[in-house]
């Protein structure tokens, strides 16, 4: 399995990106990705999930009602739209899969089985 995260980039305060996923190699029927970033100097976060169980999703507080997820599975790809950014929002932004346990979010983002290397957002006030 294969994850290639896209769309990173500089953009002022208020601004919107939209970031890919592309997954390959992914024969699982049930899945669940998740979107997680990493600011300078601070651990990494859990921003957001979709799963294939009931389609469900999971939204970190910090991002809830700016950020949304969905996934077209017909291109093997998870986008995340990032709407009315902010300075904080600065990091590196990863995707992970999960094809096996229990692949409920947000549960499973405690147990992500594969991770994308990163795509970096940079927001500037």
């Amino acid at each position: 399995v294969q994850l290639v995260e896209s769309g990173g980039g500089s953009v002022q305060a208020g601004g919107s990106l939209r970031l890919s996923c592309a997954a390959s190699g992914f024969g699982a029927d049930a899945y669940a990705i998740g979107w997680f970033r990493q600011a300078p100097g601070k651990e990494r976060e859990g921003v957001s999930c979709i799963s294939s169980i009931e389609e469900s999703t999971y939204y970190a507080e910090s991002v809830k009602g700016r950020f949304t997820v969905f996934n077209d599975n017909a291109k093997n790809t998870v986008w995340l739209q990032l709407s009315s950014l902010k300075a904080e929002d600065t990091a590196v932004y990863y995707c992970a899969a999960a094809i096996w346990g229990r692949l409920t979010c947000p549960e499973t983002m405690n147990d992500m089985d594969y991770w994308g290397k990163g795509t970096l957002v940079t927001v500037s006030s």
